[in-house]
Parts: structure tokens; sequence; C-alpha cells
């Protein structure tokens, strides 16, 4: 028997040339009882080669279920006849954990975890390199695998050439290792296919008698199959920036270094085959198993209070809270399930979690909204988690929060995108960075990214890349399709260096390149979480980093955090605290008074400029045809409008149903009960899991994973593999082939961008609250969109002017008037007006503006007054004149020009500013020309992005439509006004 324990994966970024997926169904292939996946200084791709061997044993239990229910027909098979092959023992190859560390002051070794203790310590190591090293660097000392030694077997790699002492110190290195590790370590035999292993190999064997080391056999596969070798040799090209071409001593000289079965290594080590068994004996001596990770939520506990009688008191304080007047008969009886459920699943750590984050939030004044499936439930809405009533949405509590499942529940919340960095740096601070830290996101070779990179290694011209990457799509689909589209760009199919470089393309589609942060899905841990996986420094400052992402980390069953921002909620934000100061009246998302009919009303004329998630274009076409008039109304609205039930032809059935156009009807009670609130229409992604359920038979194992292919932006699901299954199941179940296909079809659209029930309704709550200020005060709606930028579809031109249709007086910068932010104001009529404020001025930054308005007093008079009393620099007077900030002085924009001109070029100090009998200086008055209101508009729009003058295409219109002329421009502004746009 052999087992391979030292292998590279593609998470050896740029070096490997196979996923770890394919290492393990590799493995059952060759009949491989165990195999090490051994990147260098990671153990990123660990979970992934974990995930496929549970997959594989998934289907060899499937398999073995069939054969023992599936009796062979007819007479028994005569014994000349072979027998079919039966699944062996180890059909299912063991991962072992692993990872090949590389030093600066010692020979690499492939560290292996005997234990959970070994794993511990082989994270702690990790995260001692990564901490201490920029992001994606790992600087590891021979003193650091000495400190955290416990638990770990080590693989000794010799030196590339003779592993002798010298002026390396090679055997010096190894000797104090072995006096560390006496017993826990074996010295690395590996071929290197140039012709002279069996030297090698009794060098080695030399080596080893002097160390007292024992010898052990590995085929170090760079690769799980041979044909990789040419993308191997491109990886190797990007990552030392070169062409293929021009790799030299760096290209792979064959595709041997490929994993190997047992009688392959047995007849390269032919005289050393005690290596190749060592390598089994050391295999079945390492039984550390990912399996064995067990995450540990943090306590929470407060006091003499344990985490259930805590969650039980703040949840009914929080209905006491939400219900002044009594909460209703159902609520209660729903809080008392809930809260019953959560303490079967030992899950009140996970609520109080989340929080203790939004009560640190809300302390703080900063504007929070769970979503996620948890999110939508009486306790979180007792916790302040969310602002959804239980009574608005229609979610079941064990659809996310199952005993049959046995998950953590999924929580993800919505921060100020202004403000999260608070929240974050809060969480760190609480827990401490040993005991959190952000999941990672795998960034992997995409479209276009494959065709540039893949294509420079091969030599092509920036040309042809170009060419290539602008014809993307055509490049992933039929290979005749592919064919016509490079003919019909000037390429030529058949020429073999472009079949070669696509075919790498194909392959390196999906490939990691590197590891980035996860948007917000924070780990916290009761005890150390770099005992549980390494971490590492992000690029952004003040942030630290795990090595799995999302995906693996579920696998694994790890409690995940998601603490995300929102553009949308700063704006509200601003809104509230804005109706307060003006108005005198406090709101929250939970006290908007609901269902009011002229937010409706506003929705069904498509009036929604800014308003969050129906602003676009898409949205505002189908909300006239919706004509919502109820919170639910709105939660469809959100979810129908995504790629996915576009895709699934879900839209206009639906439409049709609610405008009485096509009768509703259900194939069956069952299903009726599953898509009646929909009109028989499948919009959520819950849905579609209980049609799988309730129409097709599937198992809560099968749903389950139907669910996972269906999670939004899934890398690697493929919702079609279940198609044979759910068309068997609707079949047995009696409906119709037809009726089942165009189910399934639409359950495949939920695979590109499907919208779950429980975020369509946390995200309704923030149309309507946007929509509820915008309908009444459009202004204040208006100010706090324009504060929040950068956010959503339109540019500050489009919001101004939407409000200015509203009724809403916008006045422009002003030197005297203005503050960083767009304000209100009194407008002189017992109304408010919206002031611009500096944020608006291209080009000037928030401290100039607090210099600027904190030296102001009465207000400035002329341009030099800013630069005496402000302290501002030409270059930023220069920009507030350009933004004609200096109208309230008197000063036409040239004149305030002019004179910031004056500042930056001859002006002299101040104290030297008068003659020697302290009169001042005059300087003769220059006469400018007049600016047309043309050249006005554009300027307008260089400085500011808009302008309150005129529309630019005003100016135009006659032009555009001969014959008319448009009243509003003047007649000799046009002319001007196109020169001034040329110009610009």
């Amino acid at each position: 028997m052999y087992a391979e324990l030292s292998i590279t994966s593609n998470f050896t970024f740029l070096t490997g040339a196979s996923h770890p997926e394919e290492y393990m169904e590799r493995a059952v292939t060759l009949g491989l009882p165990a195999i090490a996946i051994a990147d260098d200084n990671s153990v990123a791709g660990i979970v992934r080669a974990h995930t496929q061997a549970r997959e594989i044993a998934r289907k060899v239990r499937e398999r073995r279920t069939w054969e023992e229910q599936n009796t062979p027909i007819g007479p028994p098979c005569p014994d000349h006849i072979p027998k079919p092959p039966s699944f062996p023992v180890h059909a299912v190859p063991r991962l072992i954990p692993a990872a090949r560390l590389i030093f600066t002051d010692a020979p690499p070794v492939t560290a292996l975890p005997i234990n959970r203790q070994g794993w511990a310590s082989l994270c702690r190591l990790l995260s001692t390199g990564r901490l201490r090293a920029a992001k994606g660097d790992c600087i590891l000392h021979l003193s650091d695998l000495l400190e955290f030694s416990d638990g770990l077997h080590l693989l000794l790699w010799p030196q590339a050439g003779r592993p002798t002492g010298g002026a390396s110190g090679w055997r010096t290195q190894a000797q104090q290792l072995t006096r560390c590790f006496a017993g826990r370590m074996h010295l690395l035999m590996h071929p290197r296919y140039d012709g002279a292993d069996a030297a090698f190999f009794h060098l080695l064997e030399t080596e080893s008698h002097h160390l007292g080391l024992p010898t052990i056999a590995s085929a170090a596969p760079m690769m799980h199959h041979g044909s990789r070798r040419r993308l191997a040799d491109v990886l190797t090209a990007i990552r030392l920036r070169r062409k293929v071409d021009d790799l030299g001593r760096h290209a792979l000289a064959n595709g041997e270094q490929r994993l190997r079965s047992e009688s392959e290594m047995l007849r390269i080590f032919k005289g050393h085959e005690g290596a190749v068994t060592r390598a089994y004996a050391l295999s079945e001596h390492l039984t550390f198993s990912l399996d064995e990770l067990r995450y540990e939520y943090p306590s929470e506990v407060s006091g003499s209070e344990t985490p259930t009688q805590r969650l039980h008191r703040l949840a009914h304080e929080g209905l006491a809270w939400r219900y002044p007047a009594g909460a209703p008969e159902k609520v209660k009886v729903m809080l008392a399930h809930e809260l019953t459920l959560i303490g079967k699943l030992k899950y009140e750590p996970y609520f109080l979690t989340v929080r203790d984050i939004v009560q640190f939030a809300r302390g703080r004044g900063i504007l929070c909204q769970g979503r996620g499936s948890a999110a939508n439930s009486v306790v979180c809405y007792c916790l302040g988690v969310t602002s959804v009533s239980p009574e608005m949405g229609t979610m079941v509590f064990e659809r996310f929060v199952s005993e049959a499942r046995d998950e953590p529940p999924d929580i993800d919340v919505d921060f100020e995108h202004e403000r999260r960095e608070e929240v974050i740096q809060h969480i760190y601070e609480r827990y401490g960075r040993h005991r959190a830290g952000l999941c990672a996101t795998v960034i992997h070779y995409r479209g276009k990214r494959a065709i540039r990179e893949v294509g420079r290694a091969m030599g092509l011209t920036e040309d042809t890349i170009s060419a290539l990457s602008s014809q993307l799509w055509g490049f992933f689909s039929s290979s005749g399709l592919e064919a016509e589209r490079m003919r019909e760009i000037g390429l030529d199919p058949e020429d073999r260096r472009l079949k070669q470089t696509l075919t790498l393309v194909h392959q390196i589609n999906g490939f990691p390149r590197h590891l980035s942060q996860h948007v917000g899905g924070f780990i916290i841990t009761e005890g150390r979480l770099d005992e549980l996986v390494p971490i590492e420094n992000a690029t952004m400052e003040d942030r630290t980093v795990i090595c799995w992402d999302k995906d693996d980390i579920d696998t694994l069953g790890i409690l995940k955090v998601d603490v995300l921002s929102l553009g949308m909620l700063t704006c509200i934000r601003k809104a509230f605290d804005l109706i307060a100061q003006h108005h005198q009246t406090s709101y929250t998302l939970a006290t908007l008074p609901p269902e009011d009919p002229a937010v409706y009303d506003m929705l069904c004329r498509a009036d929604s400029v800014g308003v969050f998630q129906v602003e676009s274009r898409a949205q505002m076409n189908f909300l006239p045809r919706m004509r919502p008039r109820n919170f639910y109304d709105l939660v469809i609205e959100v979810a129908i409008i995504r790629p996915g039930p576009i895709q699934g032809d879900m839209v206009h059935p639906y439409i049709r149903r609610r405008n009485g156009e096509e009768e509703v009807s259900f194939p069956s009670d069952a299903l009726g009960e599953v898509l009646g609130k929909t009109l028989g229409v499948p919009l959520f992604q819950e849905q579609a899991m209980q049609i799988a359920i309730v129409g097709a038979g599937f198992t809560p194992e099968q749903a389950d994973r139907l669910r996972r292919s269906l999670a939004t932006f899934k890398k690697h699901g493929n919702v079609s593999e279940f198609r044979t299954l759910f068309l068997r199941g609707m079949q047995r179940n009696g409906y119709d082939a037809e009726f089942a296909e165009r189910c399934f079809s639409q359950i495949e659209g939920f695979g590109s961008y499907g919208f779950p029930e429980s975020h369509a309704a946390s995200f309704a709550l923030l149309v309507y609250a946007s929509a509820w200020i915008k309908c009444h005060h459009p202004g204040i709606f208006a100010c706090a969109l324009l504060n929040s930028q950068p956010m959503g579809f339109y540019a500050p031109a489009q919001i101004v002017r939407d409000a200015r249709e509203h009724g809403v007086q916008v006045r422009p910068v002003c030197i005297n008037a203005s503050f960083w932010d767009n304000v209100m104001e009194p407008d002189g009529h017992g109304g408010l007006a919206l002031r611009l404020g500096f944020r608006q001025i291209k080009g000037l930054s928030e401290e100039d503006a607090s210099w600027l308005t904190a030296a102001r007093g009465n207000g400035y008079h002329q341009v030099e007054d800013v630069w005496r009393r402000a302290g501002l620099g030409p270059s930023v007077i220069e920009r507030l004149a350009e933004a004609d900030a200096f109208a309230a002085c008197g000063l036409t924009r040239r004149e305030a020009l002019w004179q910031a001109k004056a500042i930056a070029t001859a002006r002299p100090l101040p104290l030297f500013a008068q003659d020697l009998e302290g009169e001042a200086l005059d300087e003769p008055a220059a006469h400018l020309p007049q600016m047309s209101l043309g050249e006005h508009v554009v300027e307008d729009y260089v400085a500011t992005r808009l302008s309150l003058r005129a529309h630019p295409v005003a100016l135009l219109r006659h032009l555009l439509t001969p014959g008319q002329r448009d009243n509003s421009a003047p007649a000799s502004g046009p002319e001007n006004a196109v020169s001034a746009w040329n110009r610009a």
C-alpha cells in the first residue's frame, strides 16, 4: 500500500496545476487509501479536498445501497466470467491535512498533524509567519517551528543539489530538527525525473543514516494528471511575469511530476521499496481529520446569568419594548416556540453575539438592519436585530433554524457604509484578534482575466488579447461558435498558438489566483481562532482574515456573522436626523407610519429615483404593472426583478395572474400550499426547495444540497446535476412532464441569482422607508442622498433635478452659507430649501471645508479673506472660484477666479501687503468678458458635476430639432454652449 503525503495543489498560487478536488478524484482512480494536500505555507485548499472526500463517500454509499436493493435479474453469473468490481474498503481516500513550510533559515519541511493538538500547532505556526508579513506572504523562522512543535510529524525536504553540510549548513539544521522531533521525522525522497534518480536516492539513503532518519517516498506531485504540464508552465510564466518561451530551466522538463499509484511508485523506487511502504504506515499513524474540529460559540455569559437566561430576559424585555400596548397572542406563541427550539439546539450564544454587535451600533447611533433567514423572526425583532415585524413576513422559523439540518442559523446585518469600520474594530477589540477574523474570498480566474494573463504568457499580442477578451461570451460556449466568433474578429481559429491558448484558458478558468477578504463575514470563537484556522493580515490596515472562505466554513459548521455595509442605511439615518432637526419628529425603521397609501401611489407612478432597490430602469418599468399596494407586494417587487426569476420566465406569468389575465391554478393541493402566496409562480429560493421536497420527493439531505447550489453567486454549485432526479421524482408523484420541465427551468434560474424571501422582506422594509421619506420630505431625501454619495444608480445632477421637479428649491454652493455637507435651510416661505455643500465641489477635501467654515465668522467679503483668515492654499481658492462659490460676495465666476490667480502668482505675504506709508497697494481693475449661459453650465458641470442654471440639452434643443426653438434658451447661447462643451 502507498499513501501520497506531499501534494501541491493550485492553492500554492500560480504553482500547483490541479484543484484539491481533482486530486481526491484521481486518488479514487489510482486506489490510494490516503493523500495529504500540503501547499506552501498554507492550508487554504484543505477544506475543498475534505468536501470532495465527503461527496465521494456519499456517492459510494448511494451506489452500495443501490446494489443492495437491486438484486441481479436472471441466473447467477458463471464462475468463469469476471464479476464486476465492487467498492474496496479504501474506495474513499482519506484526506490528511498538511502544509509545506518554507523557512528563511532552514530547509523546507512538510508538517503533518498527528492529532488535534498538531493541527492547533500548525495553525499557530502559520499565523505567526503570516502576521509578521504583508498580505500574501509568510515569513517563518526555524525558531517558530521549535516553539509550535507539539503533535506535528515532519518530512524533511532535501536541498535541490547535494544534501550535505558545507556552507549551506543543511545537515546542521537537519540535525537540530532531528533532536527536537526525535521519532517524528522522516527524510523525504522524491524523484527529479532527470535520469539520475537512482544515484540521488542512494545519496539520500546515505544521508538518512548520518541523520538517523528513516526515508519516506513521495512523488511530490504538482498536478493530478500529466495532461496539466502545459498549464503548469503557463502558471509559472504568469508568476515570473515571463513568456512561456522564455522560461528556460523554470519550465517542467516533462509531465512526470503527477500523482502516482502504488505500482508506479514501486517501479520508480526500485531498490528503495521500504520508503514506499513507510509512507502508508505513516498515513495510518496520522489519524487527525477536519471532522474533529469542534467550533465553539463565544459563551456570552453575563454575570451569574447563563446564555439561556440572558436570551430569555432580553427577548421578553424587547417584546415589551416593541409592543407597548401588549403583544398579540400569536406573537407570544411564536416567541415561546422560537426560544424553545433555539435552546434545544444550543444557539443562544449566537443570537446574543449578534444582538451585542447590533446594540453597540445602536449605542453609537449607527443605523443597522438585520437580514438573512434568522433575522426575520420574533426573537430577532425583540432583540432589535431587525425591524421587520413578524406579522409582515410569512416565513417559518424551522426553515433556517432546523433541528434536522443541525446547522448554525444565518443572520446578515447591514450597517451604514460610512461607519461600518467602527463596528469591525469594536469586534476586534471586544473578542481579540486571536478570537475574531474575517473570512477570506478566493479570487478565481474568470473570463477576461484568464484570457489576458494566459494570452500574455503565451506571447499573444495585446491587440489579439483585446480582440479575444472583447468576444468573451463566445469563448465559453461550443467550439463551433468559438471558431465562428474568431473568424468574425479577424483571427484564424486553426492557428496552433491560438488553439493552445484557448485550451489553456478553459483549463485555468476557475483556478484560484489569490486570497482576498470577504465583504464582512466574521468568525468569532470562544477559544483561540488561530488554533482552528491560520490568521493573516489583510491589505486594509487593522484587518486580519482567515484563509478559508464562506463555503469552507459552512462545510465545517463554523459560525459566521456577516457585518455588511449598505449605502441606503447611511442615507436613511441622515434623513431621520434631518427630519428630527427641522420637524422635531423622531423616526426609526420600526416606527415609520405603516402602509401609507400616498407612498404606494408614488411607487405606482414609478416615481422612484433614489429609492432603494426600485430605482433601476427595469424596476421603474415594472412598478406600474405590479402596482404595489401593501408591504408584501414590495417583498415580491424586490425578488422578482432578478436574473433568476427573469431567466426562469416567472415575471410575465405572475403579472398575468395578478391582473386576472390568466387563471391561478395549482397542479396539486400540496404545491398549492407552497405557491399560493405567489399565485402559483415560484419566486423565492425557499419555494424552489419546497417544490423539490413536496413535488419531487427530495430527501432533506438532497434538498440541502439543492439549497447550496442555489446560493447567490455560487462558484461551484451546479443545479443541473439534480435534473434527472427532479424529473423522475415529479413523474413518480404523478405530475405532468411538461409541468416538471417548466418547474425545473424555473429552479435553474435561481442558480444565476435567486432571492430568499427573508432577504426580500428585509430589503422591502428599506424600500418602504426610503420611499416614505421621498414621498413626504423630498428635499430632505435628496439632501441625505447627496450626503451619502457615492451610492445608487444616479449622479448628483439627476438627484438634484428630481428634487426640483418635486418642488424643492435648490440653492448653489455659497462661500458664506454652505457647509461640507448639503443642508436644509429656511426658504423664506415657511418651507425648507436645499443648500448645496462644499462636498459637491470636485477636488475639495473635507479638511479644507472645515477650515473654511471655522474661520468664516460673519462672512467673507472678498476672495483674499479666505486666504488670510482660513489659511487655504491658492489652488483650493481657485476650485471655490471655479464653482462660483463667491457669488454672494458680488463677484462673478471670472472675477473670483482672477483674484484667486492673483493670490497664486503675485500676492505678497500679509505683513508686506501695504506700501511704506501704510496704504494698501492697488492693482488696476481688469475688464473681464461676461460668460454666456452655456459657458456657465459647462463650468458648473466641470466644478460640481451639476448645474442649477439650465439643463445642457436645453441650450442645444433647437439644433437637435430643426424648425423649433426652445424659448428657455437665449438666442446667443447655443453656439457658445457648443464651443464650451467642446473645450470641456
